[in-house]
């Protein structure tokens, strides 16, 4: 076993003798680092153990933080909301354990158990039939519509995540203007104007709800036509409906979010209104989509300076090619 699975093997011991302090014969098998995003690093294994509860067996995942990160989150948040969402309308995995400050496994880390299915990030424009893409792309608009229609209050997500004491939208653009000062190493004027113009043309929130935060099909599981698990819930918060809405219709993500001639904006905002009963300004839809790209801006840019302080070695380059996509959405913003 490499020196790396042998940390992460003494680690989860650790962590699960922690949370299950009468877990004996803990065994792990299948160990392996798998394919994942660029903020984490994904474990998969299979654990069983027996404490005063019984004999367990679960497929789990390990999802803990990256040396170098696209993305500042806490663990702690992620685990809240999926936790909450067990036993919900909204396929999500079940989570086990978390070590928040990497006191076991050397960073902050999340176990939740592994749902079947495998991620396709250009699923609604692979080879599949169209009746099928198609049906598949109203099922991840009734996950958004469920997900939205969740009872955060109740299930007390707004202790952990906080709830917006000003608009969503002004909310959301400051906690991401924070992030972009934190990592600009140069001027960007352009990302200064478009900030300015989302600063000024803020739009109220018809409501406040859970919100996904980077809702794609790259970030589910799909088995056969059925989506099992909605994935990557580091960045859920609450906010408003139309933010999550607003990231799927962005300009420059349709070859993930649409297909060409029949679920396009049209289609995707009449279809949720359908499901949702909310009628959508086509202002406020705009706003969120020149965020989208704002907030895609600012993504990229902490690539650029995690790169530049080696902490991640992929090179990123600056994100010119979203000035044009904005400025054009904003001439047009009625």
């Amino acid at each position: 076993m490499s020196p790396p699975a042998q940390q992460v093997v003494e680690g989860l011991k650790a962590l699960m003798c922690d949370a299950v302090p009468s877990a004996r014969e803990i065994t792990f098998a299948g160990l392996s680092r798998a394919a994942g995003g660029l903020s984490r690093e994904n474990w998969s294994f299979d654990a069983s153990w027996t404490d005063v509860r019984g004999t367990h067996a679960y497929p789990l995942m390990l999802m803990r933080d990256a040396a170098g990160t696209l993305l500042t989150t806490e663990r702690s948040r992620e685990f809240h909301v999926l936790k909450a969402l067990n036993g919900s309308a909204v396929a999500a995995p079940v989570v086990h354990w978390m070590d928040p400050d990497g006191r076991f496994l050397g960073a902050p880390s999340v176990v939740m158990e592994r749902v079947s299915g495998s991620c396709d990030y250009m699923v609604l424009n692979g080879s599949r039939p169209l009746p099928e893409r198609l049906k598949l792309a109203h099922d991840f608009l009734e996950l958004m519509a469920n997900m939205q229609k969740f009872d955060w209050q109740t299930h007390g997500l707004g202790e952990c995540l906080g709830v917006p004491q000003e608009s969503p939208a002004k909310t959301e653009l400051h906690q991401w203007e924070a992030e972009y000062r934190r990592v600009q190493i140069e001027p960007h004027p352009e990302l200064d104007y478009v900030l300015s113009w989302l600063d000024n043309n803020a739009p109220d929130a018809e409501a406040i709800v859970l919100v996904h935060g980077d809702f794609k099909p790259g970030n589910a599981l799909i088995e056969g036509n059925v989506i099992t698990a909605k994935l990557d819930w580091e960045t859920a918060h609450l906010g408003d409906p139309l933010e999550d809405l607003g990231w799927i219709t962005n300009p420059v993500r349709k070859s993930e979010h649409q297909i060409a001639g029949h679920w396009e904006r049209a289609q995707i905002v009449a279809a949720y209104s359908k499901l949702t009963g909310r009628k959508v300004s086509d202002a406020a839809l705009t706003w969120w989509n020149v965020f989208s790209c704002w907030k895609l801006s600012v993504i990229q840019l902490t690539a650029v300076h995690e790169f530049v302080s080696e902490r991640y070695n992929r090179v990123f380059q600056t994100p010119s090619w979203l000035y044009r996509p904005m400025f054009h959405m904003m001439s047009g913003a009625r």
